[in-house]
């Protein structure tokens, strides 16, 4: 852990020539802080921020980077609205539901503050337009929940010359940095400084499998909000070079001191980053080869009365949810521990489920190691079950 590491940086922005009599009387209580001033308050209005993603961590961060007065706001979003975000996508509401993200994030922003520029970006962000998007900012912040949009994040920002803010949230727990490889006074660093790699697949699931609680959203973004705010007005000590994790069961902050790691290589180029992260891991994807079911196949199945243990691999919290008739619950932990192999029975064919068919195909691979060579997995998993057979099954 680290004790006051005294970084400061210079304003990333300069400040717009003038502020209007309504700009003064909408953020008069920043301008009477020392530390923001009419110059700061006019650094963040020449600012242009942009926001990759409008989820759980986009949310409170392109509200309240609105209502400080950001001039110009970008939005890199393509999805819809879903009625499972409204839990912590706080930027959203019901009638949204449907609706382009993007769309529904802008018109909020707007109503909060109709004096800042949005510019909306509605494409997945991809190694062909990330460095090209990126140059056109000051500042980018990252709150995707999914490791190969982080790397390809990282390294478009150190090609484009960018610092942009990080966080990562998990069920109770969050974490923020700054990276920026151009740092001056040698203070550079990147997300690969960090994680060097992406974990093993499977090792760390998506909120979408996890879960998040949803107000720890607000909890992380608004320190990613505050770290904006900092490097673009130049004020503080901005997390370049830390780490700050944050437990909500506990109540805790605490920071942890990162270095630029010699052994991190030159970033040069994008790659292709699904397959650097990979989805499944390679034994996964060699055992689901020829051994996945759709699930109008395992309908067929079940219903020929061929004999089959339909094993459901997902969290008791997730059984209770919803599950396809007929299933047991044995818990893809319990089959890693190696505990749950004795309970396979060995005259019904294996049947293996999860909510989108990747903690099943990791299943797979293990129960054909120990010699269930007939055992199959379900392609896209009881999300695909329902919507195909099942569409009033509750879904989550």
């Amino acid at each position: 852990m680290s004790a006051n590491l005294d970084v400061s940086l210079p304003p990333l922005v300069e400040p717009a020539a003038d502020l209007t009599r309504e700009e003064v009387t909408r953020y008069s209580r920043h301008l009477i802080i020392p530390d923001v001033g009419v110059i700061g308050q006019k650094r963040l209005k020449n600012a242009k921020v942009l926001v990759i993603g409008a989820g759980g961590l986009g949310s409170p961060t392109l509200l309240y980077l609105a209502a400080a007065g950001v001039g110009t706001i970008g939005i890199v979003e393509f999805d819809v609205v879903d009625e499972s975000n409204l839990q912590r996508q706080i930027i959203h509401g019901q009638s949204d539901i449907g609706r382009s993200k993007a769309q529904s994030a802008r018109d909020s922003v707007l109503e909060i503050n109709p004096l800042v520029t949005v510019n909306l970006h509605e494409f997945r962000l991809e190694p062909d337009n990330a460095v090209e998007l990126f140059s056109q900012y000051d500042l980018i912040l990252d709150g995707t929940d999914n490791f190969a949009t982080r790397y390809l994040v990282n390294d478009a920002a150190v090609l484009a010359g960018k610092p942009y803010v990080w966080g990562s949230i998990y069920r109770f727990e969050g974490q923020v940095s700054v990276f920026w490889e151009d740092a001056p006074d040698g203070l550079g660093l990147n997300y690969r400084d960090l994680y060097p790699e992406p974990p093993p697949p499977g090792m760390v699931p998506s909120c979408a499998e996890g879960g998040v609680l949803g107000i720890l959203c607000a909890s992380i973004a608004s320190v990613m909000g505050t770290e904006a705010i900092k490097l673009i007005t130049g004020i503080g000590e901005p997390l370049l070079g830390r780490l700050m994790v944050y437990d909500a069961l506990d109540m805790t902050y605490r920071t942890i001191r990162i270095r630029k790691d010699p052994a991190t290589p030159k970033i040069t180029e994008l790659i292709d980053y699904e397959a650097f992260c990979g989805v499944v891991s390679d034994a996964a994807a060699e055992a689901a080869a020829g051994s996945t079911v759709t699930p109008l196949e395992l309908k067929e199945l079940i219903d020929s009365g061929k004999p089959l243990a339909l094993i459901d691999v997902r969290e008791p919290v997730e059984w209770d949810i919803n599950h396809i008739e007929g299933a047991e619950l044995i818990p893809k932990p319990t089959f890693e521990s190696g505990d749950a192999l004795a309970k396979l029975p060995v005259d019904r064919t294996p049947v293996l489920y999860c909510k989108t068919g990747i903690r099943s195909a990791e299943v797979l691979a293990i129960v054909k190691k120990a010699g269930f060579s007939d055992a199959v997995h379900l392609q896209g998993g009881i999300v695909a079950w329902a919507k195909q057979l099942e569409p009033d099954m509750v879904m989550y």
